[in-house]
C-alpha cells in the first residue's frame, strides 16, 4: 500500500485454505481473544502501527477466503502484497498439500518475489484426542513439523513457523516474522530504512504487542 500521513507502509496477506484459521489468527491476535464463531471471510482489513528501528510503519492484515469461488477476487491483491503468511492446518494434510499444488502457483503467478511465512496453524489440536482418532479413521497423521520445515525450504518461505489462535502459543511469532520479512525486503528494494543484524535480532525478539496499536 502506499505511504499514508508520511509513514513507510506494510501490507500483510494470510492465504490459505478456507477454515484452516486465517480469521482466527488475526481476531486472536488483534483483539487477544479467540473468535467462538466461524464466518467465512471474503476479503477483511486490519490496520496497525509499529515501532522498527524507531521509524513508525503502518500495517496492513488482509484476510482472504480460501474458497474457490474467491480465487479472482483473491489475486487481484497479490501483485501488491508485501508479504504472505501462507497457512495450513496441521491437523489437514489435505490443506498442507495444497500449499504447493494451489497455493505457490496462485501467488507466485502475480508476485514472484514478495517473502512468504509458511504457518502451520490449529497446533492446540494436536493435543484433541477426538481430531486424532478421526484422522486415524480416515488413515492419514497429522502434519510433522519436520515436513513443514522441508516445504518451507523447498517454497524458499523466509521462516515456518507453527502457532495456535486458541491458545495463542507462537502467534506473536508468526506475525513478528511477516512484517521483519516484508521489511528487509522492502529496504533491500528501496535501500532505505538499513537494518543492522543486531537491531534485526532485537526486534525480532520483541513482543508484538508492545509495537502494535490497532487503529
Amino acid at each position: 500500500p502506499p505511504p499514508r500521513n508520511g509513514l513507510p507502509a506494510v501490507s500483510c496477506m494470510l492465504v490459505g485454505d478456507g477454515a484452516v484459521g486465517k480469521t482466527s489468527m488475526i481476531v486472536s491476535y488483534t483483539t487477544n481473544g479467540y473468535p467462538t464463531d466461524y464466518k467465512q471471510t471474503a476479503f477483511d482489513v486490519f490496520s496497525g502501527q509499529v515501532q522498527v528501528d524507531g521509524t513508525p510503519v503502518r500495517i496492513q492484515l488482509m484476510d482472504t477466503a480460501g474458497q474457490e469461488e474467491f480465487d479472482g477476487f483473491r489475486s487481484l491483491s497479490y501483485a501488491h502484497t508485501d508479504v504472505f503468511l501462507l497457512c495450513f492446518s496441521v491437523v489437514n494434510p489435505t490443506s498442507f498439500q495444497n500449499i504447493t499444488k494451489k497455493w505457490i502457483p496462485e501467488i507466485r503467478a502475480c508476485n514472484p518475489n514478495s517473502p512468504i511465512i509458511l504457518v502451520g496453524t490449529q497446533s492446540d489440536l494436536l493435543l484433541d484426542v477426538n481430531v486424532l482418532i478421526n484422522l486415524d479413521r480416515c488413515k492419514v497423521k497429522p502434519v510433522l513439523s519436520s515436513r513443514a520445515r522441508s516445504l518451507a525450504e523447498k517454497i524458499r518461505a523466509a521462516e515456518y513457523v507453527e502457532c495456535s489462535a486458541l491458545t495463542q502459543k507462537n502467534l506473536k511469532e508468526a506475525f513478528d516474522a511477516a512484517i521483519f520479512a516484508a521489511i528487509k525486503h522492502k529496504a533491500r528494494k528501496a535501500k532505505k530504512m538499513r537494518l543492522s543484524d543486531r537491531r534485526a535480532k532485537a526486534f525480532s525478539k520483541c513482543s508484538w504487542k508492545k509495537f502494535f496499536c490497532f487503529i
